[in-house]
């Protein structure tokens, strides 16, 4: 295979990755939390945390690395304003997914500890799922925006 296609397949499935395993982490999330059972919270906040560190977390790497890869091997200028709007919003998405990764962590802390002592979920769980979820919504549509650029490349 070509390298420019084979650094492009790289780059689309790693977009696949971080949007569908992000897609569907919060589903599960936001499933588990609306059953208000605190076993279930903490199993699937356990998984939606290995799925971060497993399918995200490389997948996030590998964004930017193919990605400027391929805009040099396409002639595309790095300021280009449809790669630098690109770039920002990336940017955002991670700003957005670093502390999302943090709560994660708490809300599975505070889902197993509540198990742990028979006790209903505490006002910090909700409080920080609340955070999660707003969280959630920039990072989603930016992703959402950066297909839109990468497919119309358009020019503003």
């Amino acid at each position: 295979m070509e390298t420019y296609l084979l650094v492009k397949y790289l780059h689309v499935i790693s977009a696949t990755v971080i949007f569908g395993t992000g897609l569907g982490t919060a589903f599960q999330m936001w499933m588990a939390h609306r059953s208000r059972d605190s076993r279930s919270i903490a199993t699937v906040a356990r998984n939606v945390v290995v799925a971060d560190w497993v399918f995200t977390t490389p997948a996030v790497i590998a964004q930017p690395l193919t990605g400027t890869l391929l805009a040099v091997m396409a002639g595309y200028g790095l300021s280009d304003r449809w790669l630098l709007a690109s770039v920002l919003l990336y940017a955002l998405a991670g700003v957005c997914w670093l502390p999302v990764v943090w709560i994660q962590l708490r809300l599975r802390a505070l889902a197993e500890k509540a198990v742990s002592d028979g006790a209903p979920l505490p006002a910090a769980y909700h409080r920080l799922f609340r955070l999660w979820f707003i969280l959630g919504w920039p990072a989603f549509l930016a992703i959402l925006v950066i297909f839109h650029l990468m497919i119309a490349k358009p020019s503003f």
